[in-house]
């Protein structure tokens, strides 16, 4: 496994978008809801080439398995932290530890930057939600109605932190 910085996105932007299809349509509460259009899979990527983005994907055999971000707060009394965001993996590259090899990689980047805190959210009841748990994440509180589902429903979503 490799792991990439993505400064550009003009030459993975299609495989980006086909592994943010994917993961939407297998039920991921990721901002979107399925059925996700490759335009707007193609735009979301496009907005994540910037300066307050730090972005990385997983390579297995040159494809890309799983990606991660760290979105760094640029406000004066927040420099100190950054939000983990985007932490998806391709269904067929599930269970490998893969998202955790990122996770430790992006807290790695951030230590090195000067962040001290990592803030994320994610759907109650999902599978990362042990991910982050056993990374030592803490959960700060929930916040109920946050997020549309793909049936329409509202779900609750958990907000977690760590110290680093």
């Amino acid at each position: 496994m490799e792991i990439v910085e993505i400064r550009n996105v003009d030459e993975c932007k299609d495989e980006l978008s086909d592994l943010l299809i994917k993961v939407v349509e297998e039920g991921a509460s990721i901002g979107f809801l399925p059925p996700l259009k490759k335009q707007e899979a193609d735009d979301f990527w496009k907005s994540c080439v910037s300066p307050d983005i730090m972005f990385w994907v997983a390579k297995i055999d040159g494809a890309i398995a799983a990606t991660i971000q760290l979105h760094l707060c640029k406000k004066p009394n927040g420099t100190h932290r950054a939000e983990v965001a985007k932490l998806m993996t391709h269904p067929a590259f599930r269970q490998k530890g893969i998202g955790r090899k990122l996770l430790l990689h992006a807290e790695q980047r951030a230590k090195e930057i000067g962040r001290s805190l990592l803030v994320l959210d994610t759907r109650e009841g999902d599978p990362s939600n042990l991910l982050y748990q056993s990374f030592g994440f803490q959960e700060a509180g929930r916040i109920p109605f946050f997020a549309k589902n793909e049936k329409g429903g509202l779900d609750t979503t958990i907000l977690y932190y760590k110290t680093i």
